[in-house]
């Protein structure tokens, strides 16, 4: 299954890893999934990341974000576009995660981005994952 999917491995990597109360997650590394998890550091969903290279393979350490209650600051997180069905949309139709508490994180002709600067910079594309 995370051959045919990466993004959505990580996806699934980092919810269980936050529903388990773990520290740490690691992930492959791609230039996608960097950027994604860049995302969620500047949104406040993660502390931090960083590469590391373990036996000649790339991957990315997530370090998870907690409160004070010692629950997980990623309430959820789900992939949207698949590789069997992609979903697309304008900026003008973006969605709106969870009344604009959540953020939308989608891949367009700039980059990828969250569905806020994509609607400041007028540019829609597909649409990744969501994140409350």
């Amino acid at each position: 299954m995370s051959a045919s999917d990466p993004i959505a491995d990580m996806l699934t990597k980092i919810r269980n890893a936050a529903l388990a109360r773990h520290e740490k997650v690691d992930v492959s590394a791609s230039k996608i999934k960097l950027e994604i998890v860049k995302i969620l550091k500047t949104e406040g969903y993660i502390k931090n990341f960083k590469k590391i290279s373990q036996d000649g393979m790339n991957s990315i350490r997530i370090f998870l974000k907690y409160d004070d209650k010692n629950a997980s600051v990623i309430k959820g997180i789900q992939k949207i576009s698949t590789p069997g069905r992609r979903v697309y949309s304008g900026y003008k139709d973006l969605p709106r995660v969870y009344n604009g508490y959540g953020t939308v994180i989608l891949s367009t002709s700039l980059g990828v981005t969250t569905g806020r600067k994509a609607n400041e910079k007028m540019v829609g594309g597909e649409l990744i994952c969501t994140v409350w």
